[in-house]
């Protein structure tokens, strides 16, 4: 039997490799020339039952994770984004479900975007199909999420893909969730998508400590599916946020996630009662704008 520390050892290397291997430089739009600020700044938009965050570095790289059921997420980003602004330079997409990708075929249909990261899980509704030909049309370079992929925004932040391992075609539409980590100087995000308990125990399994950061987004909205104490364990956020909307049908969040983010102590913060949240932060700290 290999010694424990001997496996550990082989991840990691593993891991660097394939770090190494796939760094990708995402550069900033035009809009980048006028933007002074020095920090960091990430947005949980409110838009509903669904998922769309703003992320905008130092550089003035602009990405934007999810875009929400609907075209709501336009009046966010109009809030968010100077009037002359028309370019965002990434666009995840998490998944194929309409909470998440509804309201991107409106961005790709205003906003010229430069990359575009997706899975190869396409999803069988209209707007899964609707999305699939805005992403054809747009002309954007199309990435396809693995693990391992590094995408360098600029003033020491990177985005990383933890999940997935490879091609999600035949996964469930959740399951195949773009797991990402944000970091920006010793400051990291980690946005989960809707992924389940068995993909977060897979992440403890590959990654252990290394998940560390200091804002979660919540899984699946707060649903029971997802945030265990086993994945909260390692991740230990100071902040979590649950995106969902007031009096949801799908009962979201539920009480045993808020349960198990209070017994860890985490200050948790909802769009459904706070509105659009935005996080501000200077590499060394993180707090809320």
């Amino acid at each position: 039997m290999i010694p424990d520390s001997i496996v550990r050892v082989r991840i990691w290397a593993l891991m660097l490799f394939a770090v190494l291997s796939a760094i990708v430089w995402v550069a900033p739009g035009t809009s980048a020339d006028s933007f002074t600020d020095a920090n960091l700044k990430v947005t949980f938009f409110d838009i509903g039952q669904g998922d769309a965050i703003f992320i905008e570095t130092p550089g003035g790289v602009q990405v934007l994770v999810d875009g929400g059921p609907n075209s709501s997420v336009l009046r966010e980003l109009g809030a968010t984004m100077s009037v002359r602004d028309r370019t965002i330079d990434m666009v995840v997409s998490t998944h194929p479900d309409k909470d998440h990708i509804g309201g991107l075929v409106d961005v790709l249909d205003r906003y010229q975007v430069g990359t575009i990261l997706l899975t190869e899980n396409k999803g069988s509704s209209a707007v899964a199909a609707a999305y699939s030909n805005a992403t054809e049309d747009e002309g954007a370079d199309v990435v396809y999420a693995h693990r391992g992929q590094v995408f360098e925004l600029g003033a020491s932040t990177t985005l990383e893909v933890l999940f997935p391992e490879s091609d999600t075609s035949d996964m469930e539409s959740n399951a195949s969730s773009i797991v990402l980590q944000l970091k920006h100087g010793d400051i990291e995000f980690m946005l989960t998508g809707d992924s389940p308990k068995r993909i977060e125990e897979y992440l403890v399994l590959m990654y252990g400590e290394y998940l560390e950061s200091e804002v979660l987004k919540v899984g699946h909205h707060g649903s029971r599916t997802s945030t265990s104490e086993l994945f909260l364990d390692e991740v230990q956020p100071q902040f979590a946020v649950i995106s969902a909307s007031a009096g949801n049908s799908y009962g979201h969040p539920h009480v045993e996630v808020t349960d198990a983010l209070f017994n860890a102590r985490v200050e948790t913060l909802s769009t459904a009662e706070e509105g659009s949240i935005t996080f501000v932060s200077d590499g060394t700290t993180v707090k809320l704008q």
